[in-house]
């Protein structure tokens, strides 16, 4: 029954990712995306803190707490893994800038895919793994879904407009499923987490890389600045969990750790772009800017 439970839980969670990549793709035109590729100042601000400072202090915290090794392994591969599919739902409640957006993902896909699989060997020494063990699901669920609904939408626009909302419905319901899968097969492990420092750490990382990047990303407007801040504060969590589904006999704590990831991103977002949501106000009514 586990083993069933299992293998349905890796079915719903590519369909998750594969499904909110796409529908982002059939809406994302590749001169929006280049808007904010342009701009110098915020693709450095957004490369340094995806791939340099978030796994930085991923994997500083799991040396400073006491974690044992499963749940820091979790950690840092949280930190290996910016921008969940729902960061255009976030960075609309924080009324930050939706073009940005679509650059961000863009940028957070492509370089996950490259970084990972050299980092996570590298970070991670316990996992036992291959690069190409990890950039291969990689590319099959997260780059090569956003490249086709962008090719899709490119080619027929018209069939694009009518895709989009039946894949939204149905990476909707693979999002329920996949939930409800993490409770019956991980609930247990939530529960023994307890005591652990595994939330404490998680809520940790949350504040410090979402306050971070937003405090010192000098130079760019409040609207930008949410967005950067609201990609690393949510994880693409299904490419986190990868690593784990591609290794036999993987200590069942290391995927409870990612699983608790859920719940706590989810929190963490929701409090981030409300604040935000609060200076975009400040901000417009202050440069007189209307919406």
């Amino acid at each position: 029954m586990t083993e069933t439970l299992n293998i349905l839980l890796k079915i719903s969670l590519v369909i998750f990712m594969a499904g909110n990549l796409l529908g982002m793709g059939l809406q994302l035109r590749l001169g929006t995306a280049l808007v904010g590729l342009r701009n110098l100042r915020f693709v450095s601000y957004s490369l340094l803190w995806c791939f340099v400072l978030g796994p930085a202090v991923a994997w500083g915290l799991s040396r400073v707490i006491p974690l044992a090794p499963p749940y820091a392994m979790g950690l840092i591969l949280i930190g290996l893994t910016p921008c969940a599919p729902f960061l255009p739902m976030m960075v609309d409640r924080a009324r930050g800038d939706i073009g940005y957006t679509a650059s961000f993902m863009l940028l957070a896909s492509v370089g996950m895919v490259a970084t990972m699989p050299f980092a996570v060997p590298l970070l991670v020494e316990s996992l036992s793994v291959s690069a190409w063990r990890i950039a291969r699901p990689l590319l099959g669920v997260v780059l090569l879904p956003l490249v086709t609904g962008m090719v899709i939408l490119r080619r027929a626009p018209a069939f694009a407009a009518k895709a989009q909302p039946i894949v939204k419905k149905l990476s909707g319901v693979a999002t329920i499923i996949m939930l409800l899968l993490c409770v019956l097969i991980y609930g247990e492990g939530f529960i023994g987490s307890a005591g652990s420092f595994a939330t404490l750490a998680q809520v940790i990382f949350y504040a410090v890389v979402t306050a971070g990047s937003y405090a010192v990303a000098f130079g760019l407007p409040q609207r930008q600045r949410s967005v950067l801040a609201l990609g690393v504060c949510t994880r693409n969590l299904g490419a986190a969990f990868a690593p784990l589904f591609a290794v036999a006999g993987i200590d069942e704590r290391a995927v409870v750790m990612v699983a608790l990831g859920v719940p706590l991103q989810t929190i963490a977002a929701f409090a981030a772009a409300r604040l935000f949501g609060a200076r975009a106000d400040a901000w417009l009514a202050g440069t007189g800017v209307r919406e």
